[in-house]
């Protein structure tokens, strides 16, 4: 069945996909060189991953803030607000580079984390308005668009570099510099552009008399609403803590084994492109399968790719490249067809809010599987990793079979 998305909703994936072309640019822009700026200032290595860390705790808690305020006041206040608030962390991380102040450095890039959480938040907003055939087309949009920024802006760092230098401003620094304007832009976009807001218009849509069901709150009761909650949020979950471990300890167990910084790069780029540029294909899967065969597709994709990184020759790059390409489309997977179940599933009245609660759980797990990712390979190998997180990805098998016979999530 061909449908005829409505001007509104057109006009809100035009604007978001805007906003994150700007905000991906920020994102990678100012991750890129952390760990680098990190090290730089505190004179060792110790502490280097801290940024990751701090990135991860900005992001879990500017989620649940960002679905809190998108849910009273719209996404337009909502995802503005955490943009604008990752811009200011941008500017403390430059001003902690100028003054060296290492305390200044870690409260600035834990604000910059929020920047982080609305990149991922505003997917939600592209299906808020979307017809119930086209939801995972419509996030898989916002998604494939902050592969644009994000590509764009890893390769700035150095001319932002030279950039921060003729300013007095450390070079490393030099990237926040663009992030901070990037994330500013994503946020005067979305305040001036966004309207009317996707989801305070999709509540007067679902109030009039004349409503179509699929525009009322969630099309399935209270006990069935609550499992296709639980299952989407594992599902996401699942795929970001295997995805996040694995990626992790790749470029580790590369340059140990006399691998140059070049070719983790290569590997590193070749995943995430995998983690956003198929998001069109995950999206036309939802819309066609439904989201339920999809989350079983991300839990049988990440085992595969856990089974080819165990599998990799040391030696072989192209191996490993096609083990994260395979972890990357996995999680797109996982994150689009959990996505669409959560839209399917929450009332208007309650879903930014929980949506963000969610987020915060993915935030938390990604958090984890990067540590634990450490110990795992300290204590055994990283083919003991890359086995265990796909063993543990192909629980989402089980998970999403616990609830096939329910309504909501298809």
């Amino acid at each position: 069945m061909v449908v005829d998305e409505p001007l509104e909703q057109r006009r809100t994936l035009i604007v978001l996909v805007i906003a994150q072309v700007f905000s991906g640019a920020g994102l990678a822009a100012g991750i890129t060189v952390g760990a680098l700026l990190a090290q730089d200032m505190l004179g060792t290595t110790s502490l280097a991953g801290l940024p990751s860390a701090l990135f991860t705790i900005g992001s879990a808690a500017a989620a649940v803030t960002v679905g809190r305020i998108s849910q009273r006041a719209g996404r337009r206040a909502g995802l503005t607000l955490g943009y604008g608030v990752g811009a200011i962390g941008s500017v403390g991380v430059v001003l902690a580079a100028v003054l060296d102040n290492v305390v200044l450095l870690f409260v600035a890039l834990f604000v910059y984390g929020a920047g982080t959480a609305t990149n991922l938040q505003a997917r939600y907003a592209g299906a808020d308005l979307a017809h119930p055939t086209r939801r995972g087309r419509a996030v898989s949009t916002v998604l494939v668009a902050t592969t644009l920024g994000a590509v764009v802006g890893p390769n700035l760092v150095t001319a932002m570099g030279d950039l921060a230098r003729t300013w007095g401003i450390p070079p490393l620094a030099g990237p926040f510099i663009l992030a901070g304007a990037a994330y500013a832009a994503a946020a005067l976009v979305l305040w001036v552009l966004l309207r009317p807001d996707p989801l305070l218009l999709a509540r007067d849509v679902a109030a009039r008399p004349d409503a179509a069901p699929e525009a009322a709150a969630a099309a399935v009761d209270g006990e069935s609403q609550r499992r296709v909650v639980v299952t989407a949020s594992l599902v996401m979950i699942v795929a970001q803590l295997v995805m996040v471990a694995i990626m992790t300890m790749t470029p580790v167990h590369m340059l140990m084994h006399g691998h140059s910084v070049a070719a983790a790069g290569f590997v590193i780029a070749v995943h995430v492109g995998s983690m956003y540029l198929p998001s069109p294909l995950s999206g036309w899967l939802v819309d066609r399968f439904g989201p339920r065969i999809v989350a079983v597709l991300s839990g049988a994709t990440l085992l595969i790719a856990g089974i080819v990184a165990m599998a990799a020759p040391v030696e072989s790059v192209p191996v490993l490249a096609v083990a994260l390409a395979l972890l990357g489309l996995g999680w797109s997977f996982g994150l689009v067809s959990g996505t669409a179940m959560l839209a399917t599933a929450l009332p208007l009245a309650t879903r930014a809010r929980t949506q963000g609660g969610v987020d915060l759980w993915i935030a938390v797990a990604g958090s984890a599987g990067g540590m634990a990712s450490g110990v795992v390979v300290a204590s055994t190998s990283y083919s003991s990793l890359a086995i265990v997180g796909g063993l543990v990805a192909a629980t989402v098998v089980p998970i999403v079979a616990v609830t096939s016979s329910q309504r909501g999530g298809r």
